[in-house]
């Protein structure tokens, strides 16, 4: 599969890890040309076993991706519509196409993310923002209208309704460490120490299988709705679904047969030992 000829940013690949990095002058807006490239970028890594992470930065110096583009928002209809006749906005279909992929979708931000740049690292599976850099907001509802990316639903899944409100409703910027506070990003992290952060975790997950990462997060996103009862098929299922396509049965065996499983000097070195288990096929 070949990640080339994108109008709004790079990529990169490199054993298992694809980098995406945004560079539209001047300032990596939301517009339709991103929106059409990350749709294009969704369709080659659903069918991508080969790709297990993709790390979604920026190579502006102060932006991570701008917010939606006002050229094609105040072309929208000023008519209501009834629940009977709504359609999804593109920018919801990419995003949730993005928040769908089969691989592990990591933001890092070192820049502004607004509105729908905000919105865009909602929809990734974890987030990682450098202090003194990262700024976040969902300015919407002082323009008129409310989160229209997920910034309202995503956001109060993460973060609980009166968290979310609160960050919707006042409309202010925040930074990294108050970002972190709220719940809406993984963690905090020094600018310094960033790249190499992202970068060793983007590695240690794409030493895993395919078919589990795409199981797990099937199960994980699935329980987000479920009562609990429900969620815990979904995991029967998925766990199912995993062992069916990975080398997981011959490697239960080999900790086994292999007496690995008993010995307290492999209990003391479970994260080596787990890389060390690839090697089962």
């Amino acid at each position: 599969m070949t990640y080339q000829g994108f109008e709004t940013f790079n990529t990169e690949e490199n054993n298992g890890v694809l980098s995406v990095t945004f560079d539209y002058s001047p300032v990596n807006i939301q517009g339709l040309p991103m929106i059409a490239d990350l749709n294009v970028l969704a369709q080659k890594l659903e069918s991508d076993s080969n790709v297990k992470v993709v790390v979604f930065q920026s190579a502006h110096p102060e932006i991570f991706i701008a917010h939606a583009d006002t050229n094609f928002l105040k072309d929208m209809s000023d008519k209501a519509v009834s629940r009977e006749e709504v359609q999804l906005l593109d920018l919801q279909l990419v995003l949730e196409r993005i928040s769908k992929l089969p691989q592990a979708t990591i933001a890092k931000i070192e820049g502004f993310a607004r509105g729908g740049g905000h919105e865009f690292a909602l929809a990734c599976d974890m987030r990682f923002a450098a202090r003194g850099k990262a700024r976040f907001m969902q300015m919407e509802v002082g323009m008129g209208i409310l989160p229209c990316g997920g910034g309202a639903s995503r956001m109060a899944r993460q973060v609980g309704l009166g968290r979310a409100l609160e960050i919707v409703l006042g409309a202010e910027d925040f930074d990294a460490d108050q970002a972190q506070a709220y719940g809406t990003i993984n963690k905090a992290i020094d600018a310094d120490k960033i790249a190499a952060h992202v970068d060793a975790l983007a590695k240690r997950i794409a030493l895993w299988p395919s078919e589990s990462i795409n199981a797990t997060k099937k199960a994980v996103y699935e329980s987000i709705d479920l009562p609990i009862a429900e969620a815990l098929r979904a995991e029967a299922y998925w766990l199912y679904q995993a062992t069916s396509q990975t080398p997981a049965l011959k490697r239960f065996k080999w900790a086994d047969d292999a007496g690995a499983q008993f010995d307290i000097e492999n209990q003391r070195i479970w994260p080596e030992l787990l890389v060390n288990v690839q090697e089962v096929k």
